[in-house]
């Protein structure tokens, strides 16, 4: 069973609804993610229409992928990816869909407003809240600022500042960043 099927979707915050997307999203979301600025941090960035719908279609991905919606207009997306926690082998069980790695991209037009804040405030209340999970973690490069401004203004810590870790498209090694948040440090 898909962990995200337990949700009561669509899930409400002061001003958005987040929703799981379909297949029918996919145009709406070209919208954004064809943008070069939004290209510029994510990891696969869309170079034609058709191979972007094909790749946002395929089910793998739609069971991760969140819509995020003001006034019942598509503004952004996000991933929210549940995940086994890391144990020893006599333990392994016990840390089966105990964790998720959440991603986020907004629409340029509708940035610097607190929607993205907002929205991921809302896919982390999603983890803890309703699916009970006990970590949530994202990462960016750390030249991605605003990235990481979401997550520290979310209580999120950072775990990890990497040296030159993560191969760019323009050809440079970057830093990386990582936070996490655990159920018991969330406030919702």
């Amino acid at each position: 069973m898909d962990p995200l099927d337990a949700v009561v979707w669509p899930v409400f915050t002061e001003r958005l609804a987040l929703r799981r997307a379909t297949a029918a999203d996919a145009d709406s979301v070209w919208q954004w993610r064809k943008l070069p600025e939004v290209g510029e941090w994510i990891t696969r960035a869309p170079t034609d229409h058709h191979t972007f719908v094909e790749q946002f279609i395929d089910p793998t991905r739609l069971a991760v992928t969140l819509i995020v919606e003001l006034d019942g207009q598509p503004i952004g997306d996000l991933m929210l990816k549940i995940e086994d926690g890391w144990t020893q082998a006599e333990v392994a069980d016990q840390g089966v869909a105990t964790q998720a790695e959440l991603g986020w991209v907004l629409d340029p037009a509708h940035q610097g407003r607190g929607y993205a804040t907002e929205a991921v405030r809302g896919a982390i209340g999603v983890c803890f809240e309703q699916l009970g999970l006990r970590r949530v973690h994202a990462g960016c490069f750390a030249a991605n600022e605003p990235s990481w401004r979401v997550m520290e203004r979310l209580g999120m810590r950072r775990e990890e500042h990497s040296r030159k870790t993560g191969l760019h498209r323009s050809g440079v090694w970057m830093d990386g960043m990582n936070y996490g948040l655990l159920a018991e440090e969330w406030q919702g």
